[in-house]
């Protein structure tokens, strides 16, 4: 799906109201729900769970190509518990994946973004030389994963996009199986890394992270810290380039790229436990409920000029990392390198430019918003 067929994709799915009915991608009827308002209710209300066992109608483990071994690994992230256990969970986490651990990283989050942007060719591109390995590497660096093993752990990370499914299967359970390994040795010998934090981190009644939960949660760092990085810097820099507009205060800049832009486009899936009553429809018990944050986040009522790309915008109150007790954990990580990378591209490079014309940059098929590259020049 390009830009402009995304743009009138959600301007559609907003005529029909802030609730409607769809299908899922395997063809499941599902309800969603575009406004601002009905999005936050949805998140915020315990009469929609976010518990993927709690229905069995659509089978994420099998469209996502998991074999059975390993799914629960990448599929049980905390995204899909509800309380007690997410609260358990999230509790947990919290007190190693901190604002000030991302804090004390911006310093060598600079040097790593230096390094990448230094001896550059004039021409590149941008998401294969810069988004991509960005991410990866402040990823692996805040896991503790060894510089030896990165590239291999890039490589498995892409097998679970790819479109073989043999391919998902076998780059699944080879990341299950290192992760498992890694978290033994950083048992016995700890360092400084959220991992080694993760593994020492108990409460104060003996309870702590099973190793079957420190596996899912590291891989839901990787997954989720990587992908929506590498779409949000690419996408900035693009709109950046093809609107030819200056981003002023980096931090304000920011901000509105991930509402107008946010590479999580869609919550994950809620349902429905009792007759709910939202947007002047009333969905039924144990209905699929998706939340597009895309579109929520152009919603008139919100948002002033919503389709305006506006890097000033006050009171941006977007819903691209979520919102209640789900909201994004790696938030602060992802503004931090957003904020870094693009300061530092503009400031090295200030007569960046596409080096192709607007309409020959391809983007990935399907609803999910990805550039397939971004080629620059730069100098014009």
């Amino acid at each position: 799906m390009t830009a402009p067929d995304r743009d009138a994709f959600l301007a559609e799915l907003a005529r029909q109201g802030p609730v409607c009915r769809g299908t899922y991608v395997d063809g499941t009827p599902v309800w969603l729900v575009t406004g601002y308002p009905e999005s936050v209710a949805v998140l915020t209300d315990p009469r929609f769970s976010s518990d993927v066992t709690r229905q069995s109608r659509i089978d994420l483990a099998a469209l996502a190509g998991l074999p059975d071994d390993v799914a629960p690994y990448l599929l049980h992230t905390l995204g899909v518990y509800d309380p007690p256990d997410h609260t358990r969970l999230r509790r947990l986490v919290s007190r190693e994946f901190t604002a000030r651990r991302v804090e004390r990283m911006r310093p060598r989050i600079q040097e790593i973004v230096d390094a990448l942007l230094s001896g550059l060719p004039e021409e590149f591109d941008l998401i294969e030389r810069f988004a991509h390995p960005l991410p990866v590497q402040v990823i692996c660096e805040l896991l503790g994963v060894p510089p030896a093993d990165r590239g291999t752990w890039r490589s498995w990370a892409a097998d679970l996009g790819a479109p073989d499914l043999e391919k998902v299967a076998a780059g699944a359970r080879a990341l299950v199986g290192y992760m498992s390994e890694l978290i033994d040795a950083k048992r016995a010998a700890p360092g400084d890394d959220l991992l080694s934090g993760l593994v020492r981190v108990q409460e104060a009644d003996g309870d702590r992270l099973s190793d079957e939960e420190l596996i899912s949660m590291s891989i839901s760092i990787l997954i989720a810290g990587h992908e929506t990085t590498v779409g949000l810097i690419s996408q900035s820099v693009w709109l950046l380039l093809t609107r030819r507009i200056d981003p002023g205060d980096i931090s304000s800049a920011v901000e509105e790229f991930l509402r107008f832009t946010g590479s999580a486009e869609i919550a994950v899936m809620r349902y429905s436990l009792e007759p709910v009553e939202i947007g002047g429809v009333t969905i039924p018990q144990g209905e699929a409920v998706q939340v597009v944050y895309a579109a929520a986040n152009r919603d008139p009522r919100r948002f002033d000029q919503p389709g305006r790309l506006d890097l000033r915008r006050p009171d941006n109150a977007h819903l691209a990392f979520g919102h209640g007790i789900h909201y994004c954990l790696g938030a602060a990580l992802a503004r931090c390198e957003t904020q870094i990378a693009l300061a530092t591209l503009l400031d090295r490079f200030p007569g960046l430019t596409l080096s192709v014309p607007a309409s020959e940059i391809g983007w990935q098929p399907g609803m999910k918003r990805a550039l397939t590259s971004l080629p620059v020049r730069t100098a014009p």
